[in-house]
């Protein structure tokens, strides 16, 4: 199948990077909104007690987007091909973004979200294939995890950013809502947070147009000639012989394509199943309420406004130092090895976090243990999901698959989200940190005995494995 030294590493790389732009766009757009919060409720009048549930919903309106967006994403990935859906999902964070930057009414900001929403449901679904389908078998995860890289990159340039226009025209922290809407900022800064994104999503769409179609969906339609082409350009006309042959054993050329009944195939069902608990395991895990609730859980250990926005950059720098890490391990110690190191450190480290929290311990060896949690997250679930499910499914079903996968793990982000506050009552923040750790021993029994290894293995070997 050819070494690495005989592959257009060059050519991979571009358009990987190409697909995996979807994932910054991704990441950007998912927590810009926590940096203009605080500007955009007064300007559409959501502050107070009574707006509470509006306040909400503008937070979380992206989500019902991201499920939709997955939800289309199955059919019309296997049916009109992985290219032109990254050319649609940039369309729509382009628009998204202008949309949202431009909203005079707060039900024009909420179209705009769920738009965006869409955008990121399709994104998060299709971008991973697509790698997943051009990649080399010895590099597969290497080039997969780059999607989750670009995740975390975009995730800490909306940081940025946002820190970089609340700068321009800082506000007092004690300021009222009538004070911030009078101002720059309440007026016009939350504003060019979101109209930032134009410039990458714009960038996506026109790279999105010069890459080529995944082989393995050509194939699947019968275009030979141009998959082959591909496969040549990535790796030579021996590489392309072999790799065509391989992939048409898998198909049924002609057949109609997949829907999510045929999902329901006993011959399927479990890997299907399997593919989805990962899915959800890596959203409860817990980690992502260290995200989106940094600014409570920092000051509930005694830091102060400026120390909180201080430990949001360092935990977005650590998340970016720790998924390089994962590049350059996946290949080499395995999918399942990540799996069980990640789900099993973050056991140990939410016991300990729970422990600071029921000893009242304070300050920096917290923001120690917390940083331990998402260096041990980014090294290990973030990454190794995606690798997983893209590679998991038969070539046939991997759209529907994938789809019904991202699906499951929105929906799991949005029960994350919306449980945490009543959790953190009802428990306390040591008592639900205890609870997600022992999610976290009940996910790494059941990889331990479900996830196979799919290391140095062609996709078409990882289907007939399961077979």
């Amino acid at each position: 199948m050819g070494n690495d030294n005989s592959f257009n590493l060059g050519y991979l790389f571009r358009i990987s990077l190409v697909a995996a732009l979807g994932g910054l766009l991704f990441g950007y757009d998912w927590v810009v909104i926590g940096g203009a919060k605080p500007f955009y409720e007064p300007y559409f009048d959501l502050v107070g007690p009574d707006k509470a549930w509006l306040s909400g919903w503008a937070m979380s309106s992206a989500l019902a987007g991201c499920l939709a967006g997955a939800l289309l994403s199955g059919a019309l990935t296997d049916s009109l091909g992985r290219k032109k859906m990254l050319i649609f999902a940039a369309v729509l964070f382009t628009a998204s973004a202008a949309w949202t930057a431009l909203a005079q009414s707060f039900n024009a900001f909420i179209a705009a979200r769920i738009l965006g929403g869409i955008g990121i449901g399709l994104a998060s679904n299709v971008s991973p294939i697509y790698i997943a389908e051009v990649s080399p078998t010895s590099m597969r995860g290497k080039f997969v995890s780059l999607n989750q890289l670009t995740i975390v990159i975009g995730v800490l340039a909306a940081q940025v950013v946002n820190l970089l226009i609340y700068n321009y025209s800082p506000i007092d922290r004690e300021a009222t809502a009538a004070v911030i809407l009078d101002s720059w900022s309440g007026q016009y800064g939350w504003r060019w947070m979101f109209a930032a994104e134009t410039i990458p999503a714009g960038l996506f769409f026109l790279l999105a147009l010069v890459i080529p179609e995944s082989p393995r969906w050509l194939l699947q339609r019968d275009r030979v000639e141009q998959a082959e082409q591909i496969l040549t350009k990535i790796g030579g006309s021996e590489y392309a012989a072999l790799e065509a042959s391989g992939i048409r054993q898998t198909l049924k050329i002609g057949t109609e394509t997949a829907n999510y009944r045929e999902l329901l195939n006993p011959k399927l069902l479990k890997i299907v199943g399997l593919g989805v608990f990962i899915a959800i395991f890596q959203q409860w895990c817990g980690i992502n309420v260290i995200f989106n609730y940094a600014q409570e859980i920092f000051s509930a250990v005694g830091y102060d406004v400026s120390g909180m926005m201080f430990n949001i950059v360092i935990t977005g720098i650590v998340n970016l130092v720790f998924t390089l890490v994962a590049i350059n391990t996946v290949d080499r110690w395995g999918r399942r090895p990540l799996m069980l190191l990640g789900s099993g450190g973050l056991m140990v480290t939410y016991a300990i976090l729970g422990a600071c929290y029921y000893y009242e311990v304070k300050g920096g060896v917290v923001l120690v243990v917390v940083l331990t949690a998402i260096a041990c997250y980014a090294m290990t679930l973030a990454p190794i999901t995606w690798v997983l499910l893209s590679e998991i499914f038969p070539n046939r079903v991997r759209g529907a698959a994938m789809s019904l996968c991202v699906s499951a793990l929105w929906i799991a982000c949005f029960a994350l989200t919306a449980t945490f506050k009543p959790i953190n009552v009802a428990l306390g923040a040591s008592g639900t940190f205890w609870l997600y750790g022992l999610i976290c021993l009940i996910g790494f029994v059941v990889l331990y005995f479900n996830v196979p290894e799919t290391k140095n293995k062609s996709l078409e070997e990882i289907e007939r494995d399961w077979k």
